[in-house]
């Protein structure tokens, strides 16, 4: 029997953390009425609009007045209308065309983690980590948020303090077949989201899987996700170097699709290589010369054990030990539970399956059964901290929390027969 160490630390929904977002009315009418109404205002009624509104609002977002007044400007832009008004004026019209957006209200969960670009100013034994999560707010509608932290040397999880912001990137600059994000340097990481900017995002960003790529010294971070439009999903990759800038791009292929893709942290026999499960049940592994083109696929483990017989899947990229590739995996049991357990691949050849766990070693606790989706426990990306698989994991599509399992202990679990 394994023995799990479940951290106390619990990142939980925050209906206070809430973005800036468009509003959209689809009546013309109603808007060039919104838009005569505000202009008609005499200057002091204007003034006592905005002391309202300013009081209620700029202390919940950075740089308010100037998300108002480039709000005015697309409306303006829109409806072609002259451009000449004071400034107080041009605030207020911008403000009745924002809207506030709780990002997390529903939902934060289905992480991953890697390890920091920045490790400077830990103690020995320390390493600082980002953990991404699926925020799900109004409409379910699901978006990437990070939290930043170190792992201590008692392998306890120490988790930063969060901005109270949520910052929408700087430029998006539109590219062929995806887009880049840019997002101011003075942001805390915890406040940039990448929340959904294009069509075939429009109903949502699922399960990142982020990995640290070895690009021969170079840290570059990639990730994994599905974007969802409400009636088809589309495989994407992210990638950056800074958490800063974010570069996307839709993955292309017969073989790219369906959810749960999960590049490999290197190429090996100078092929990238990636987890997928094309068919929603059952395991493959996929090798490509291009990172963003996949035309084929090897059937890698079928569902096999009772808690696994419904669908199997993986839990993010695969770590690389002595003993081989580590990939853990999740399965659904009766009762739709999700627990998670693990294989072990060859390190040459990981079509190869040299080990295989019989039964999960983190199901849903009693605490843990309860949520938006019950009896469940899913992870998107977990890291080895020197002894230790450190694991974030989701509670019941609702919350989120980590457990610390030995590494060695898992490894020798795996080989036996």
């Amino acid at each position: 029997m394994l023995h799990i160490k479940r951290s106390t630390v619990l990142i939980k929904p925050d209906i206070n953390r809430v973005m800036l977002l468009p509003l959209e009315l689809k009546n013309i009418n109603r808007v060039h009425r919104i838009i005569k109404d505000i202009i008609k205002l005499s200057e002091s009624i204007v003034t006592q609009e905005i002391e309202k509104v300013l009081r209620e609002f700029s202390h919940r977002h950075r740089n308010f007045t100037t998300a108002c007044l480039s709000r005015c400007d697309e409306i303006l832009t829109g409806f072609e209308l002259e451009k000449n008004l004071n400034e107080n004026h041009r605030i207020l019209l911008g403000s009745y065309f924002l809207k506030e957006y709780s990002i997390e209200s529903a939902a934060i969960f289905n992480p991953s983690i890697v390890l920091h670009p920045d490790q400077s100013k830990l103690k020995k034994g320390e390493s600082r980590f980002i953990v991404s999560l699926r925020a799900t707010g109004e409409g379910h509608i699901s978006s990437i948020t990070f939290r930043t932290g170190v792992i201590n040397t008692d392998y306890d999880t120490v988790m930063d303090k969060q901005s109270k912001f949520i910052s929408i990137p700087d430029q998006i600059n539109q590219k062929y077949s995806g887009y880049e994000a840019t997002y101011d340097t003075d942001t805390d990481l915890s406040e940039r989201i990448i929340f959904p900017f294009t069509t075939d995002e429009c109903n949502g960003i699922e399960d990142a899987r982020f990995v640290k790529f070895d690009n021969s010294g170079e840290d570059i971070y990639f990730a994994t996700y599905t974007a969802y439009d409400g009636h088809h999903i589309v495989s994407k990759l992210l990638r950056t170097k800074d958490f800063q800038s974010f570069f996307i791009n839709n993955l292309s292929g017969s073989e790219s699709k369906n959810k749960g893709m999960a590049l490999f942290p290197r190429r090996i026999n100078n092929k990238y290589v990636m987890l997928s499960r094309q068919d929603a049940e059952t395991n493959f592994i996929m090798y490509s010369d291009d990172l963003y083109n996949w035309n084929s696929k090897e059937l890698l483990t079928l569902p096999k054990y009772p808690w696994e017989l419904t669908q199997m899947g993986n839990c993010g990229s695969p770590l690389e030990t002595d003993y081989g590739w580590l990939v853990l995996t999740h399965g659904v049991g009766p009762v739709r539970k999700y627990s998670i357990g693990a294989i072990l691949l060859d390190l040459d050849d990981p079509t190869k399956v040299i080990g295989r766990l019989h039964h999960p070693f983190l199901v849903p606790d009693e605490s843990e059964r309860e949520g938006y989706v019950p009896n469940v426990v899913y992870s998107c990306g977990s890291i080895i901290h020197y002894e230790k698989l450190v694991l974030p994991y989701a509670m019941s599509d609702y919350a989120s929390g980590f457990a610390v399992i030995d590494l060695n202990d898992l490894i020798q679990e795996l080989l036996k027969p």
